[in-house]
């Protein structure tokens, strides 16, 4: 019982810790001051305005929406074959390929983002949309393909194998049984990979430019040389944002459906 009762602390202990600094940004965020505080002093919503009256900050929040989208819809649809390819046949190779895939994970991301500003320089790719979403679609890749691999359980091949065996088309097997099977893992995988590419800054960094812009490497930019509660007001609108979006997404589809398999 006492054990319990820790745990539960701890657990509750280390939640707030993680949303304090959410709290903090949200505060200064409307704070009538022209200068970070916290708490507070006065409350006011005109740094939002300044925000999204400055057509760089729209702009760069776009180009964060349509590249995070755009890269994990290339990376869902690289990434289901590769895990189907993963889990049906055994080759030569196969764990050699897998860890390949799967290193962008541990790479490091700036290393990536310079090696791609130079490989793209011979084919004129550098600093361009088309360069940040090869670059990004790199990186999040293995977020959908683990959690894909992941739902490829013996189960599930057994009931792709029932359906041929009553005549089932190859396609007709892949969308009534397959997909719905793996519907939880490319959901889950897509989760991380859209936060994890909105959020990016290492890669972006090296192929961006002050007409393509990332609301993250925006406000690396700003916070060189101007420290306002303009920065928390962006902060703030990007947790909203993600906020939102679980809320839409719990209401749409339903969060338990990650952890389920129907």
């Amino acid at each position: 019982m006492i054990t319990k009762i820790l745990v539960r602390l701890v657990a509750w202990a280390v939640l707030g810790y993680m949303l304090l600094p959410l709290v903090v940004i949200l505060g200064v965020s409307v704070t009538a001051t022209s200068f970070l505080a916290f708490p507070p002093q006065g409350w006011t919503l005109d740094w939002y305005a300044k925000m999204l009256s400055d057509p760089s900050y729209v702009a760069s929040f776009a180009t964060s929406t349509v590249l995070a989208l755009v890269a994990t819809l290339v990376a869902v649809l690289l990434s289901v074959p590769a895990a189907l390819a993963m889990a049906r046949y055994d080759f030569r190779g196969k764990a050699t390929i897998l860890a390949a895939l799967t290193s962008p994970l541990v790479f490091p991301h700036i290393v990536l983002g310079a090696a791609l500003l130079q490989f793209g320089g011979y084919f004129g790719l550098t600093r361009s949309f088309l360069a940040l979403l090869i670059g990004h679609t790199i990186i999040i890749s293995p977020f959908v393909l683990r959690s894909v691999l992941s739902m490829l359980t013996p189960e599930q091949r057994a009931l792709e194998e029932a359906s041929s065996d009553l005549g089932g088309t190859p396609w007709a097997t892949f969308f009534l049984v397959v997909l719905p099977q793996i519907r939880p893992g490319i959901v889950t995988g897509s989760i991380f990979a859209f936060i994890s590419s909105w959020i990016n800054v290492e890669l972006s960094i090296f192929n961006t430019t002050p007409d393509l812009n990332t609301i993250p490497v925006k406000l690396f930019n700003y916070v060189q040389y101007t420290v306002d509660p303009t920065i928390a007001a962006a902060s703030g609108a990007t947790i909203i944002v993600v906020v939102l979006a679980v809320i839409v997404l719990d209401l749409c589809i339903g969060l338990d459906l990650l952890s389920e398999r129907k």
